[in-house]
């Protein structure tokens, strides 16, 4: 079965001419990749044609993949200079998301699972929420780091930069979402007293 191959097999078979296993490598990296242009996009249609594009482009440039590093490495390195480059030539204005009027609507059920399913989904939403408020290499390297568990290495790979420049700007990154999250929770309280 596809699913079981490792990205390497996966590649080798779409480069002797089987397109099903690219297929499998897009379903295994496109929840992922989608996420990242959601962090330079803002808006669902934007992400999704980043997404699209970066999929088209390391299709077109698989040959190339070398396999000095992880596949997700380059592939994210793709969405990153994808979503760069998009940006310059929308020139998206980055709005906060207080005034797009984004809400989630959540079920309340009586079962423990449900509830703590939903205290979840708050701490994700608020979470998410303050990343989406950040400049877009800020919450770039957040979620790569820790959505996309990748190494500090990778991540200054997949960026162009230095590995010690990872680590300050992930040090900073932390700094601003913290400011972000506290000054988001602390509105929620007021709003709730």
């Amino acid at each position: 079965m596809q699913s079981k191959l490792s990205d390497i097999e996966l590649i080798e078979q779409t480069l002797a001419g089987n397109q099903f296993a690219y297929a499998d490598l897009v379903k295994r990296h496109q929840r992922f990749v989608f996420t990242l242009a959601m962090r330079f996009a803002k808006g669902r249609e934007d992400a999704e044609e980043i997404a699209q594009d970066c999929f088209v482009k390391a299709y077109r440039s698989l040959a190339s993949f070398q396999g000095q590093s992880k596949f997700s490495t380059w592939l994210y390195s793709i969405v990153y200079t994808t979503a760069m480059t998009f940006l310059r030539k929308k020139r998206v204005d980055t709005d906060s998301i207080d005034d797009e009027g984004t809400f989630v609507q959540v079920e309340s059920h009586a079962s423990a699972y449900d509830t703590n399913n939903v205290e979840n989904k708050s701490r994700s939403y608020y979470l998410n929420q303050a990343i989406e408020q950040l400049l877009p290499d800020d919450a770039t390297i957040i979620t790569l780091f820790y959505k996309g568990e990748q190494s500090l290495e990778e991540i200054a790979q997949t960026m162009g930069i230095e590995t010690n420049t990872v680590k300050v700007k992930l040090f900073r990154a932390r700094q601003r979402l913290k400011e972000k999250l506290e000054r988001n929770l602390k509105h929620e309280v007021k709003e709730l007293i």
